[in-house]
């Protein structure tokens, strides 16, 4: 098995590439309205940099990509507490780097239109019901890893499936809550932008949806001989 180092660095390098193409395409997507697909297109950027990503470092560090993700595995007692540490380290530094690419690359006016990529609160949905929907689309998400990753029964579809509930995710919660379902992805353009609020909603929504996930998929879902 790879060292915890590699591991991490997979994890760290997968998350940059979730944040600058999912950053990037929010920012297109607002300057050149008439050249983007707006939302649909913005869905299907987030959705194939991660199956993408989490294929490529499937093998090294399991393409976990996100905190909650691993939250969940930890709970579901698919990873130890030392790896789910450096892990969630990792992202958090993968997603700073995207973002902070993002600010060297990109126009300086077009950068600040949508705040790095920020996600956002839409004016008419309350914290309470923000946290519950980003732990309901993190749900799908997580399970999506439980069930197509984890299972040793599952087709071998590599990061294909957990990609495709990130488009529809998104095309659901997107106007809401910008349809984070990862701290990582909300806490580097966060970072990069100084924008921290609704900032909590993008950490409980998404680790709750994770635990409840890792808990449901390994104490009722998975078949016994796949229980560790």
């Amino acid at each position: 098995m790879p060292s915890l180092l590699r591991r991490s660095l997979a994890e760290a390098l997968g998350t940059f590439a979730l944040v600058f193409i999912g950053v990037g395409s929010v920012l297109v997507a607002k300057a050149f309205p008439g050249q983007s697909t707006g939302l649909l297109g913005i869905g299907l950027a987030h959705a194939i940099v991660l199956s993408v990503m989490i294929t490529a470092t499937m093998a090294i560090s399991g393409g976990h990509l996100n905190p909650a993700v691993t939250v969940g595995l930890l709970v579901g007692r698919r990873a130890s507490g030392a790896t789910a540490g450096a892990y969630i380290v990792a992202q958090l530094v993968g997603g700073v780097l995207g973002a902070f690419a993002i600010k060297l690359l990109f126009p300086p006016g077009m950068a600040k239109l949508a705040s790095f990529g920020t996600p956002s609160l839409a004016n008419n949905i309350t914290i309470t019901q923000a946290i519950g929907l980003e732990a309901v689309l993190t749900f799908f998400l997580v399970s999506a890893v439980f069930g197509t990753c984890v299972n040793a029964e599952a087709p071998k579809v590599g990061g294909f499936a957990v990609g495709l509930v990130l488009l529809f995710d998104i095309l659901v919660g997107g106007p809401l809550t910008g349809a984070a379902m990862n701290p990582a992805r909300a806490f580097g353009p966060a970072v990069v932008a100084g924008d921290w609020v609704a900032q909590g909603v993008y950490w409980v929504g998404p680790i709750l949806g994770g635990i409840v996930a890792g808990l449901v998929w390994e104490y009722v879902l998975l078949p016994p001989r796949e229980r560790a």
